[in-house]
């Protein structure tokens, strides 16, 4: 199972947020490129990297800092936050990332999204699904939609996207453990997918229980910022 540290961006700086509220924000390190080459240099290979301003603002905003990462590391990168035109895709490959994270378009514009699959091909996106009681919760997770995560997986694992995470949006920020129950059923149905866990993971019991449920990978932010997990012990575990 890949361990995938998180960095989230505002105003060019790591920060974490607790359920995605704005007013509960905060900041980790002012310099990101430092924080991701403390993992590259720790021996991870990934990073999950969000552009909250760009979540906010509905366009990419902190491209700058994907830059500067992906040209002075060799981490693996997906960027997300704002994506929601084909300049919003040119920017985020342009600026380096390996994978263009989307997650509001796929359910709000899915034609707009399916023409972005056969432009550049579906391995290069992750699908990221925030859930609230097993439906989608779009915008910031202030809207619960009907449709089942079950059914947007179907739909777009047909349409060959290989790489999904789901954040339980009850769960995350808070350190209080990852969805396994929900997990599971996912991955009950889809048993081939390459499912990444997100959200909730506080401990490396966590991890190892992830590991066991099937997930391929794990995204983990707060609990390494605030020290519940050391780089240290996420490296010996991936080894």
């Amino acid at each position: 199972m890949q361990i995938i540290p998180a960095i989230d961006i505002i105003d060019g700086k790591c920060v974490r947020l607790t359920q995605g509220d704005y007013q509960q924000k905060k900041i980790y390190n002012e310099n990101p490129l430092e924080v991701a080459k403390a993992f590259e240099d720790a021996g991870l290979e990934r990073l999950h990297l969000v552009d909250l301003d760009g979540a906010k603002a509905g366009a990419v905003k902190n491209w700058k800092v994907l830059e500067s990462i992906a040209g002075k590391t060799s981490l693996v990168i997906d960027f997300g936050g704002g994506i929601k035109s084909v300049a919003d895709v040119d920017i985020v490959f342009n600026s380096g990332a390996a994978l263009a994270t989307v997650g509001s378009i796929a359910v709000k514009n899915e034609n707009e999204f399916l023409q972005w699959l056969q432009q550049y091909g579906p391995s290069r996106f992750l699908l990221g699904a925030d859930v609230k009681d097993e439906k989608i919760a779009v915008a910031g997770w202030l809207e619960t939609t009907d449709i089942w995560i079950y059914d947007l997986i179907e739909k777009y694992s047909a349409h060959g996207v290989e790489q999904i995470f789901c954040t339980d949006v009850s769960r995350d920020g808070l350190l209080q453990g990852p969805a396994i129950d929900l997990y599971k059923n996912i991955l009950e149905r889809f048993p081939s997918l390459h499912f990444i866990a997100s959200g909730g993971v506080s401990s490396m019991a966590d991890i190892e229980q992830l590991q066991e449920t099937g997930c391929k990978g794990v995204i983990i932010g707060k609990a390494i910022y605030e020290g519940c997990i050391t780089i240290k012990e996420l490296v010996q575990f991936q080894k």
